[in-house]
């Protein structure tokens, strides 16, 4: 009976540690996690004419996906709208402008193949779940804390580089996670 109590007291004691031991890796994680998402690592916002760019991440993708997201706060100081025609990153061989829809119970996406209005004095943002960027056929795994260099084309103010940062595949924003 002493060999068993002296067998089950260890048992404990090892899983003890062993939990005590993934607790503190979960939450080396979730620290890591925080601070690729914190806002001391957010890029300022960038301007271009009269449209300011804020915010702009994609999401962290599996070894072999295809395709990615791209979201970003566009908006427009000027009297006069602009319009987001599309745009180009080193990542993908494409980038479009898509939005998703609910058509009754199916959802929809489609290409928006006008870009997308940036209405004048007011914003357009391209989030998950709605409107946002598809980067097709990526090159290499999108991984969560890397920069990925995207180059928006608007109707007026141009051509406007930015850098989307990669948060958890799970991201709704760069703000919040």
């Amino acid at each position: 009976m002493r060999s068993f109590s002296r067998i089950a007291a260890l048992a404990l004691l090892v899983a003890s540690v062993s939990f005590a031991a993934e607790a503190h890796d979960h939450s080396a994680m979730m620290k890591s996690d925080a601070s690729v998402m914190s806002d001391d690592d957010m890029m300022e916002p960038v301007k271009a004419g009269d449209l300011v760019l804020s915010g702009a991440f994609t999401r962290a993708t599996l070894p072999g996906a295809k395709v990615g997201g791209g979201y970003v706060k566009i908006t427009n100081q000027s009297m006069e709208p602009d319009r987001l025609i599309g745009g180009s990153s080193s990542v993908a061989a494409r980038v479009e402008v898509h939005e998703m829809k609910m058509d009754g119970n199916v959802m929809q996406m489609r290409r928006l193949k006008d870009g997308l209005e940036v209405p004048a004095g007011g914003t357009a943002e391209l989030s998950p779940g709605g409107t946002h960027l598809m980067l097709i056929n990526l090159t290499a795994p999108l991984k969560q804390g890397d920069m990925v260099p995207v180059t928006l084309e608007f109707a007026k103010a141009g051509k406007v580089e930015l850098q989307f940062m990669v948060g958890p595949a799970n991201a709704t924003s760069m703000e919040h996670n």
